[in-house]
């Protein structure tokens, strides 16, 4: 019988559910006791000073770039290869952003285009369809698949050009860099940005269903993020109505409804105990698909760093289509009939329909991304796979590969 491999499944034991179970049994399920003893438990693991909790990553870029003074018509560079909601958070409170290609190995921001880029709007030259002159205030830098860029190089960047960075770290948890092998090792979150965002989506590192969480060294920016996250109301349901406080409250801003709950944050408790061994487990099946894929040459795969302690939340290969007589689409449906989930990560911002129509982006503005994407494959890696798993994932690749191969196809002299 064929095994059929997932592109993800929670690694979820009896202890997030006995959590669960207590929450629901306690009477109280929304945000309360169990959401700031995971709060307090991350920032702890990040070596982070205050730690807010909300419903996704997306609320809390949101909450860091309105806590941060955004204002419309602002703009803030953007990674063209990230996610929707990386840009689309600066479009919530009506700021510009301003896309800057991907790194050719890593495909993180590349920092020579931010800086041809910057120079260029602000020397009053046309970019795209943006205005001209647009003032450029802040940086969202993400890092790809849970490898770390170069913070000091990030956080140079950023004071040359003055501007505020907030981290994008989805996949970046628990991950962390050095800038050589001699230094202490500084975790993601660990003030490497003004603002760190971390997400608990189902298929994250670690998961609490839905759910992200905010880290700063900044107490104000904690405090402006965490009153915004419930309404803007001056205490929440569990002060009100625990016995420690007062019914009354008063409306102090415009805010949202991006609080977790204590449902979500019992199985984020339980899961941050066990975030290292889940991360060390993954790192064990990348190093096993790097062994095992390294001699397939029809492949690229994803770069390591010894400076860095990779999250591992993806495994990003790059098919050589020189190499191939299939393209990726095709070879992703190959992986598919053999029982192989994967998936892409991303398409970049520029060649979706919004930003195009919107910004006037072209595949010629942001040319390295422009070409990678089409290469992109993600395998499936995550840390509840078992072993007849892996070893479906890379004899079906190699399979493929093979099948699929132009040297097996070309004609023999």
């Amino acid at each position: 019988m064929q095994t059929k491999v997932p592109f993800y499944r929670p690694d979820l034991g009896e202890s997030e559910i006995e959590e669960v179970v207590a929450a629901l049994r306690s009477g109280w399920l929304t945000t309360g006791p169990r959401v700031r003893r995971f709060e307090e438990g991350f920032a702890a693991v990040v070596a982070g000073h205050h730690a807010v909790a909300m419903n996704s990553c997306t609320a809390a870029l949101h909450l860091a770039v309105n806590a941060l003074g955004l204002r419309p018509g602002d703009g803030v560079l953007v990674p063209t290869m990230t996610f929707a909601a990386t840009a689309e958070v600066v479009r919530y409170e009506g700021g510009i952003p301003i896309l800057v290609d991907c790194d050719p190995s890593t495909l993180n921001m590349d920092l020579e285009h931010a800086e041809r880029t910057i120079s260029r709007i602000r020397a009053g030259r046309d970019l795209a369809g943006l205005p001209v002159n647009v003032p450029v205030v802040g940086m969202i830098p993400v890092h790809v698949a849970g490898l770390m860029m170069n913070v000091d190089a990030i956080n140079s960047f950023a004071h040359r050009h003055k501007l505020w960075v907030v981290e994008d770290a989805a996949h970046a948890f628990p991950a962390a860099w050095r800038p050589h092998t001699e230094s202490p090792w500084q975790y993601c979150g660990q003030q490497t940005a003004a603002v760190s965002c971390f997400s608990f989506y189902a298929n994250k590192t670690i998961t609490t269903g839905e759910g992200g969480m905010a880290v700063t060294a900044d107490a104000e920016l904690a405090a402006r993020m965490r009153l915004l996250s419930l309404h803007g109301l001056s205490q929440g349901a569990w002060d009100r109505y625990s016995g420690n406080g007062s019914w009354d409250y008063r409306i102090l801003a415009p805010g949202y409804k991006y609080n977790m709950t204590d449902v979500a944050a019992a199985i984020g408790i339980h899961q941050l105990a066990r975030a290292t061994d889940m991360r060390r487990g993954r790192e064990a099946i990348a190093q096993e698909y790097r062994q095992r894929l390294g001699d397939v040459e029809e492949l690229e795969l994803p770069p390591i760093d010894a400076d860095r302690i990779h999250a591992w939340h993806l495994f990003p290969v790059r098919l050589r289509l020189e190499t191939l007589s299939v393209d990726r689409d095709a070879f992703i449906r190959e992986l598919s009939q053999a029982g192989v989930s994967c998936s892409v990560h991303w398409r970049p911002l520029h060649l979706h329909p919004y930003y195009e129509d919107t910004f006037g982006w072209r595949p010629a503005d942001l040319p390295v991304a422009s070409t990678i994407w089409s290469r992109l494959v993600s395998l499936p890696i995550f840390s509840a796979i078992t072993r007849p798993e892996i070893d479906t994932v890379v004899n079906v690749v190699r399979d493929v590969c093979a099948r699929a191969s132009r040297r097996r196809l070309a004609p023999t002299a």
